[in-house]
């Protein structure tokens, strides 16, 4: 189980190096980041989110260069890809990654409505399908997906296994999966993963390191101690979904954003 202990943002993060945890500091301030999470682009309801998703911190934790090959996968409306994109833009590279279908749609809208900002990204499908744009094996430095896990575990095992197969193709030797996911406690009745969106991290480790990858840092940067995991309506009746409505809305504005784990495996170098 995580550490109950949640250390002080930006001072420490949990690595994992033998199977033992020890305390490292972050990587220096990357300015060309935390300018691309300070423009203007970015609206005022997505920085608002900042707070709970930390995203200078996770995607220093994960390692991003602004030369590195990133895929991301499932991007849903683009909060993350509003501030990858334009890091990315001068000497990296971006793939957005989505299944066939209403997602492909949602994040093309939003790349199509700004070709200035968006018009590097790339555009692939994931999972493979037939006839569908993949990203070409071995190719990629990184690849991040946030929150969506859960989504591939409503398949069925069988269907996240096959997902993390295919990552683990897309990547390069050393290369880095970043995840982060709603985050079931072990104690937790598993059956829980089937449908409140929170999954537990020894699920998540066993599909990836099934895959062939390793484990080699986690991280309680999103993590939320406010969160007791047992909604409802899952996930989802917390910020931003409110799926109650209005019932009890100001109790769980202020739980905040779900209790998460950030998890960065590496696919070992041959």
């Amino acid at each position: 189980m995580r550490h109950p202990l949640f250390f002080s943002l930006g001072l420490a993060v949990s690595v994992t190096l033998g199977g033992a945890a020890i305390l490292a500091k972050p990587a220096p301030g990357d300015n060309g980041l935390a300018s691309a999470i300070a423009a203007p682009h970015r609206s005022e309801a997505n920085r608002a989110r900042d707070q709970y998703r930390h995203p200078e911190e996770t995607l220093a934790f994960f390692g991003l260069k602004p030369t590195h090959n990133v895929v991301e996968l499932w991007p849903g409306t683009g909060w993350y890809t509003e501030i990858l994109a334009p890091y990315l833009a001068a000497k990296g590279t971006l793939t957005v990654a989505s299944p066939v279908g209403r997602q492909t749609a949602r994040i093309a809208e939003k790349l199509d409505a700004d070709p200035g900002l968006y018009g590097k990204v790339k555009r692939a499908n994931f999972p493979a399908a037939d006839g569908a744009t993949l990203v070409p094996d071995g190719s990629a430095d990184l690849v991040l997906t946030f929150r969506n896990v859960h989504n591939w575990r409503f398949g069925g095992t069988d269907n996240v296994q096959a997902s993390f197969q295919q990552i683990y193709r897309m990547l390069k030797p050393g290369g880095v999966l970043g995840i982060v996911e709603h985050h079931l406690p072990e104690a937790m009745d598993s059956a829980k993963e089937e449908k409140s969106g929170y999954m537990k991290r020894s699920s998540v480790i066993g599909f990836a390191t099934s895959a062939g990858f390793r484990l080699v840092a986690d991280s309680p940067i999103n993590a939320n101690p406010k969160d007791t995991h047992d909604w409802p309506d899952g996930v989802w009746t917390l910020p931003p979904n409110f799926r109650l409505g209005d019932k009890d809305r100001a109790r769980y504005a202020a739980i905040g954003e779900s209790d998460r784990m950030t998890l960065k495996f590496v696919k070992p170098a041959k």
